[in-house]
């Protein structure tokens, strides 16, 4: 089996800050997003390389595992020891340790699944957060509900990444699986956030004859155009300089349309304007959005003709000499 280097993928130290990966991770997420490379599997190959490193080395219990089995790795490769490294050691487990053998996550997803066999082999279980039942999905059972992550659990469980744009996170999205010839329509509700699980109860086969719980976690991926933090959307618009000196209205992007702002004259480089219920919906909150801020980029004119520049100079002028007409 091959290595992965998470670290050396996201071009950090192993003893970087959670911001400082996440700043890497969003840098080269959005470099290598498939919507600004089409038709490059290069590209493609790369994102999926990047959004693995990052589902690792953001929980702090993954990097916690996957430390402790790099640091092993690196002495046995200095010792020169003879044979293979033995992975089995760090194979994910089920409840109490005990090992279990489980079906190549890619056969359950039609092998467009897009980790490699290394994070499948080792991270193929882990802690609950934040759920959302298919049953909560359908109307089943209500409200979707948290569960504590020291809750005992009678079944191994399957954790399986996968990822979203921030459009599909905003109107919600669907996902089909395939698992012993039953195709699943799996919802991916608004709102979901990254570390968001969907739970399909008793959907993988064991070999023992039983069934364990399959959870979809979701990553969502750097949009080009906005940040999240929480609900809220933060994006930046361009304003040309007349605009910006005498107001007027903007165009401001949003995952719902367009919609124009109307700014004050004398609007500053960097102001922040905000524009309520424009931002993410609230997970299992019917109704209610986070908001947008919107924040201004003074747009200066390049190459001016000789009249815009004549003018200008004079403009100057008047401010210099602290004439009526310039205050």
């Amino acid at each position: 089996m091959e290595f992965k280097d998470y670290y050396a993928i996201l071009g950090v130290s192993p003893d970087a800050t959670q911001d400082e990966i996440k700043r890497a991770y969003r840098k080269l997420a959005l470099k290598y997003h498939p919507d600004r490379n089409p038709g490059n599997k290069e590209a493609e190959e790369k994102f999926k390389e990047i959004n693995e490193a990052y589902q690792v080395l953001s929980d702090p219990e993954k990097r916690a595992k996957y430390d402790q089995m790099r640091a092993q790795y690196e002495r046995w490769k200095q010792a020169g020891m003879p044979g293979g490294f033995d992975w089995s050691q760090w194979a994910a487990a089920g409840p109490g340790g005990v090992r279990v053998e489980f079906r190549d996550l890619d056969d359950l997803f039609g092998g467009v699944s897009g980790f490699s066999d290394f994070f499948r082999q080792f991270f193929g279980f882990g802690g609950l957060g934040e759920e959302v039942t298919v049953e909560d999905l359908l109307g089943g059972l209500g409200a979707g509900r948290r569960t504590a992550r020291t809750r005992p659990r009678q079944r191994p469980a399957f954790e399986h990444p996968i990822t979203i744009s921030l459009y599909e996170a905003y109107h919600g999205t669907t996902r089909h699986i395939e698992i012993n010839g039953r195709r699943l329509e799996v919802k991916i509700p608004p709102g979901a956030r990254t570390g968001t699980k969907v739970r399909l109860k008793r959907a993988v086969p064991l070999e023992d004859g039983t069934m364990a719980d399959l959870y979809l976690v979701v990553q969502v991926a750097p949009d080009p155009n906005f940040e999240r933090q929480g609900d809220d959307l933060y994006t930046q618009v361009e304003v040309d300089l007349y605009t910006a000196v005498l107001g007027g209205e903007v165009r401001v992007p949003t995952l719902k349309g367009d919609v124009y702002l109307r700014i004050p004259p004398g609007t500053q480089c960097g102001q922040r304007f905000r524009l309520r219920g424009r931002g993410m919906p609230k997970l299992k909150k019917p109704g209610e959005y986070g908001d947008l801020y919107a924040e201004i980029k003074v747009r200066i004119p390049k190459n001016l003709t000789p009249k815009e520049r004549e003018l200008f100079e004079q403009l100057a002028a008047l401010r210099k000499a602290g004439t009526p007409q310039a205050r």
